[in-house]
C-alpha cells in the first residue's frame, strides 16, 4: 500500500495548511486498526488537500497511495476514502484538470470496488463510476448489473442518483439513463428504491414522471414506513439506545427521498402542497415530522395559499409526540400572520400546557416559550391573557415586548404594565439594552404616548458618548420617541446625541421636533460623507426628511447614488427625490437595485408609492413582483426568521404600488 511514499519529499510539497510533511503520517493512520486514529486522519485530509476546491502538489502526491488504499479489503472504512477520491478528482476550483486525471488514471479500482464485500464502499463507487471511468457504456452496464445485484437499501437508494449524474455527464446517453431509472420507479420494485428513482426521475427527465405522481409518492412513503415498522426489530425496554429512539426516532433515508423529490419539483408548488398533505397525514409520526421540516422549505421560499398545510402542521401539536409537537412549534413560530390557520391548535396547546410558556435557556435568561409565541405572533387576541399573566409576574420573559407588538390593538390593556416594567429599568445598568428593546418595541407598537417619561429616562441615560450601553439601546429609544410623537420633549437629550454615532437618528428626531435645518443638515451631511455604511444609509433617509430643506445635500447624494452598493445607492435615490422631485437620476438607480439586491425593494416600493405618477416607468416592477412565485428574500443569506413578515410586507407596498402610481 504504502511502496514509495518515502521517496516522495513531502517536506517540499504544500497542501491547505502549509507543509505537507505531514501526509505519509495521515496516510498510514487510514489503516490503522484504531477507528478514532483512522476517523482524525481522514478529517485531516479532507481539510488539507482538496479544500474549497484547490489542487496542491502534495494533493496529487497523495492519489495513487489513497487508490493503493481502497482497493485493499482488510483496510477498513474505506468508503470514506473512496468519498475523499471523489471530491479530489471532482472539478477543481480553478479550472486545473491534474487532480481529476490523477483518479481518472487510477479507475480501474472502481470497477472491482463496485461488487466490494462492503456495502459503504459500494455506495460511494457508484458515483465514482460516472466521475472517472471513460467509457460511458460500460458505465452504464455496470450500474445496470448492480442494479440487478443489489440487496442492501444503501446501495440501491445511491444508484439511482449515479444515473442521474450520469445523464447529466453523458447527454448523448442520457435515454438509456433515463429508461432505466422509469424502471426503478414501477414495480415489481421495493417502495424506498420506486420513490428513489421517481425523485431522480423529477430531476432530469419529468416528462417521464406518472400522472398521478403525488398519490403514488405518499403510497410509496407509506409502504415503505409500514416496511420498516415491520422490519425494526423492538429494542429491549431498559436499553439506553431504545429509549432515545423511542423518544425521536428518525429515518435519515427517508427524509432525504422526499426532500430529493421536493426539490425536483421545484415551482410545481401545488405538486409540491398536496404531497405535503400526504407527508402530514400519514400514519407515521417520522414521516410527519420530516413533512413539517419539508413543510417549512416551501412556506419560507415560495408564495401560495398555504392555509392548508399550515392547519396540517397545527394538527401535529396535539399528536402525542413531543419531538413532532416541538418541530411544528418551531416551524409556526416563523410563519408569524401566516400562522392564524394554526391559531386554534396553537391555543389550545397553550391553555392545556402552562408549562410552556416559557423557556429557560442554558444560561437562565427566561425567554417566551414556542406555541405562545407563536399565536401572539400570529396576531391572535387569545394570547393576551397567558402574555398578561407573565408580564405581572416577578420575572417575564425577556422577549415578551417582542410579541406584543404584533398584536395591535387586542395588547393595549397591557400597556400600563409594559410602562411600569419600563420605569424599572436603571439607565446605566449594563443589562438596560438587552431587556429594554422587547419593552420599546411593545410601547411603539401599542402608541403608548404615557409612556414617554420612562422612554426619556432611558435616553437621558445614553448621553456619556460611544459607549457600549449607548450604541446597543439608544437608537431604538429615538425611534420610539419618533414614533409616539414625542421628539419635542427630548430635545436637549437629542442635541447632546450630536456628536456621537447616533447623530443621524438624534438629528432627524430633531428635525421632526424643530424644523431647524441650520441645526441638524450639517449634522446629516458629515454623516453622509464621513460616517460608517449604516449611518451613511440612515443619514440619507433622515435627509429626505428634510425635502427641498435639504438642497445643499443634493451633489453628496448623488454621489452616494453611485455606489457600488444597492443598499447606499437606494437611501441616495429616495432623498434625492424627496429633495428634488426629478425622477430622471431615480429611476434608473431604483430599476438596478431591484434586481441586484432584494433587500432594497421594500424601500423602493415606498418611495415609488410617495412618487406616484412620475414612477409610472417602473410600475411593472410591482406588477411582476405579485405575479412572482418565489419569495424575494428566498435566496438572501442571513434572512431566515424574518423573510416571511417582509415578504408579506412587500407584497403590500406593490399592491399600493399599482393603486396609486
Amino acid at each position: 500500500m504504502f511502496t514509495g511514499i518515502d521517496e516522495v519529499d513531502w517536506a517540499s510539497l504544500r497542501h491547505a495548511h502549509g507543509s505537507a510533511e505531514d501526509m505519509p503520517g495521515w496516510l498510514r493512520a487510514l489503516a490503522s486498526a484504531d477507528t478514532a486514529e483512522r476517523a482524525t486522519a481522514l478529517d485531516g485530509m479532507y481539510g488539507a488537500l482538496h479544500q474549497q476546491g484547490c489542487v496542491y502538489d502534495s494533493t496529487l502526491a497523495c492519489v495513487p497511495f489513497l487508490l493503493s488504499l481502497v482497493a485493499r479489503e482488510e483496510v477498513p472504512d474505506r468508503g470514506g476514502i473512496v468519498e475523499l477520491l471523489v471530491g479530489i478528482g471532482a472539478e477543481s476550483a480553478d479550472g486545473d484538470p491534474r487532480a481529476r486525471e490523477a483518479v481518472c488514471a487510477g479507475a480501474e479500482v472502481f470497477v472491482r470496488l463496485a461488487g466490494d464485500p462492503d456495502p459503504a464502499v459500494r455506495r460511494v463507487t457508484a458515483s465514482a463510476l460516472v466521475h472517472f471511468l471513460p467509457a460511458p457504456d460500460r458505465v452504464l452496464e455496470l450500474l445496470r448489473q448492480r442494479l440487478r445485484a443489489e440487496r442492501d437499501d444503501r446501495v440501491l437508494f445511491a444508484l439511482p442518483e449515479a444515473l442521474t449524474l450520469f445523464v447529466r455527464r453523458y447527454p448523448a446517453h442520457a435515454d438509456a439513463a433515463v429508461d432505466l431509472l422509469a424502471e426503478q420507479s414501477a414495480p415489481p420494485y421495493a417502495p424506498g428504491l420506486r420513490l428513489a428513482a421517481l425523485g431522480q426521475l423529477a430531476l432530469v427527465a419529468p416528462a417521464r414522471l406518472p400522472a398521478d405522481l403525488v398519490p403514488t409518492a405518499v403510497r410509496l412513503l407509506r409502504q415503505r414506513s409500514a416496511h420498516r415498522a415491520r422490519s425494526t426489530e423492538p429494542c429491549a425496554a431498559d436499553s439506553l439506545v431504545g429509549r432515545i429512539r423511542r423518544l425521536r426516532p428518525s429515518d435519515g433515508e427517508g427524509s432525504r427521498l422526499l426532500r430529493t423529490l421536493h426539490t425536483a419539483l421545484g415551482d410545481r408548488v401545488d405538486d409540491r402542497i398536496a404531497l405535503l398533505g400526504g407527508q402530514l397525514t400519514g400514519p407515521n409520526p417520522v414521516d410527519r415530522c420530516h413533512g413539517v421540516w419539508m413543510a417549512a422549505a416551501l412556506l419560507h421560499g415560495w408564495r401560495a395559499d398555504h392555509g392548508g398545510t399550515v392547519r396540517l402542521l397545527g394538527a401535529q401539536l396535539g399528536a402525542g409526540h413531543d419531538w413532532l409537537r416541538d418541530a411544528a412549534v418551531a416551524v409556526l413560530a416563523e410563519l408569524f400572520e401566516l400562522a392564524a390557520p394554526a391559531a386554534d391548535d396553537l391555543h389550545a396547546l397553550v391553555y392545556a400546557r402552562p408549562d410552556l410558556w416559557t423557556y429557560r435557556g442554558e444560561r437562565g435568561s427566561c425567554t417566551l416559550g414556542g406555541p405562545l409565541k407563536a399565536l401572539a405572533r400570529s396576531g391572535d387576541p387569545r394570547a393576551v391573557p397567558a402574555l398578561a399573566h407573565l408580564l405581572a409576574g416577578p420575572a417575564a420573559p425577556v422577549d415578551l415586548g417582542f410579541a406584543l407588538a404584533h398584536l395591535g390593538a387586542a395588547a393595549v390593556p397591557l400597556a400600563p404594565a409594559v410602562r411600569h416594567r419600563l420605569g424599572l429599568m436603571p439607565p446605566s445598568s449594563p443589562t438596560t439594552a438587552r431587556l429594554a428593546a422587547p419593552l420599546l418595541a411593545a410601547v411603539g407598537a401599542l402608541g403608548d404616548e404615557e409612556a414617554v417619561p420612562q422612554v426619556l429616562r432611558l435616553l437621558s441615560g445614553a448621553r456619556g458618548g460611544p459607549g457600549a450601553r449607548e450604541d446597543s439601546v439608544t437608537g431604538r429609544v429615538i425611534e420610539t420617541l419618533e414614533v409616539l410623537g414625542a421628539t419635542a420633549r427630548a430635545v436637549p437629550a437629542l442635541r447632546a446625541l450630536l456628536g456621537t454615532r447616533h447623530a443621524a437618528a438624534a438629528a432627524g428626531a430633531l428635525w421632526s421636533a424643530q424644523q431647524d435645518a441650520s441645526v441638524v443638515l450639517p449634522v446629516l451631511l458629515r454623516e453622509l460623507t464621513q460616517g460608517d455604511p449604516a449611518g451613511r444609509r440612515l443619514a440619507a433617509v433622515q435627509l429626505g426628511r428634510l425635502g427641498p430643506a435639504g438642497r445643499t445635500a443634493v451633489p453628496a447624494l448623488r454621489r452616494m447614488a453611485r455606489s457600488h452598493l444597492a443598499r447606499e445607492r437606494v437611501p441616495a435615490a429616495c432623498a434625492l427625490w424627496r429633495i428634488d422631485a426629478d425622477p430622471e437620476p431615480v429611476l434608473p438607480v431604483f430599476r438596478e437595485a431591484w434586481a441586484q439586491d432584494p433587500r432594497t425593494r421594500r424601500p423602493i416600493a415606498r418611495c415609488l408609492t410617495a412618487m406616484g405618477p412620475a414612477a409610472a416607468p417602473l410600475r411593472h416592477l410591482a406588477a411582476e413582483e405579485l405575479a412572482a412565485p418565489r419569495r424575494h428574500l428566498a435566496h438572501v443569506p442571513g434572512s431566515r426568521g424574518r423573510d416571511i413578515p417582509e415578504d408579506v410586507g412587500l407584497l403590500d407596498d406593490c399592491r399600493e404600488v399599482l393603486a396609486t402610481v
